[in-house]
């Protein structure tokens, strides 16, 4: 067996106990229950197996989470072009996005860790230096994740949290068909075949999306979602809630973004494997992230907020994993 990873861990039992490594500002393990222990996200046992991995196993995403179609966009009439990673197009910052750099600690203490991350002028394209940070904190039976950043030019900015759940505790040995998801949206942004929006948002009402009632994921997911759900209203508030009727574990994610990725991990191929050496299979895990919509810069009006981050301006993303039950 490898060496287990070396990381920084925070909270304690009987709350979350959170693992997070500087490679990626991954979180590597996330341990919850009261009555029985389990670890409810997925990872893998070693730095090479995580670089090499095309699903973005529990990385913080950037600098564009999602996608930028033709890995295009203009910001005050200048075109910028960035690396592409997926059919053309830029997805999760590119190649070699913030999940592959190893990013510094600044701060760990029992319930806290605080990592940065300085992103050159030109990175993967992207115009002005980018000073990121992201602060994970366990509080009681919530873990915190809180991103900002701050640039020296205009650039584009929008950073999220790839953690795939798994309730069930089973490291992704299980499938989450058979979990309880609901999520608090009344549109999705429907797309193309390669994941671009192909024009506004639609309602969920009377489709598969629809999800503003708890329902079990097995039967609605037919070949997998990987869609943006339309959050309404501001500030941190509930966005999603996903349940686990074999642990009866439950997590409520809560975020300020406007919208919510879902994606149910339709896309692992058994060619990646668990922290015990498990491969992963087709909807392993499920990741919920808040973000700002798809392709953004290709969109304007109130539907699409502006990515654009400049000079003097802090960008901000709070995130947080609510748990009870098991």
């Amino acid at each position: 067996m490898p060496r287990p990873l070396p990381a920084l861990v925070i909270g304690g039992e009987p709350g979350p106990v959170l693992h997070v490594l500087p490679l990626g500002a991954t979180v590597h393990r996330l341990e919850v229950g009261s009555q029985v222990r389990h670890n409810v996200v997925l990872g893998h046992a070693t730095a090479e197996e995580y670089l090499v991995s095309r699903d973005f196993v529990g990385g913080l995403i950037g600098r564009y989470a999602n996608r930028i179609a033709g890995g295009r966009f203009e910001i005050d009439g200048v075109e910028h072009e960035v690396c592409t990673n997926d059919r053309g197009h830029a997805l999760h910052g590119g190649p070699d996005g913030f999940h592959r750099r190893v990013w510094e600690v600044v701060s760990h203490t029992d319930d806290e860790v605080v990592l940065a991350l300085e992103s050159p002028d030109g990175d993967q394209g992207y115009p002005g230096r980018l000073s990121a940070q992201v602060r994970y904190a366990v509080v009681g039976d919530t873990v915190v994740v809180e991103m900002t950043a701050t640039t020296e030019a205009p650039t584009l900015v929008n950073l999220t949290q790839h953690t795939y759940l798994d309730l069930d505790g089973q490291g992704g040995v299980g499938d989450v068909r058979d979990h309880l998801l609901r999520v608090a949206a009344d549109r999705v942004t429907p797309t193309d075949a390669a994941g671009i929006p192909r024009g506004e948002h639609e309602a969920v009402a009377g489709t598969r999306f629809d999800l503003r009632e708890q329902v079990r994921l097995g039967d609605v997911v037919d070949d997998g979602i990987d869609h943006h759900y339309v959050l309404e209203g501001r500030g941190l508030r509930p966005a999603a809630e996903l349940t686990s009727r074999r642990t009866g574990i439950s997590v409520v994610v809560a975020t300020d973004q406007p919208g919510l990725q879902v994606y149910t991990g339709q896309g692992f191929d058994g060619s990646r494997r668990s922290i015990e050496g498990v491969p992963y299979g087709p909807f392993a895990g499920i990741a919920l992230e808040p973000q700002l919509a798809p392709d953004s810069p290709h969109h304007e009006g109130p539907d699409w907020p502006s990515a654009v981050l400049r000079p003097g301006e802090t960008y901000s993303s709070a995130l947080e994993w609510r748990f009870h039950g098991g």
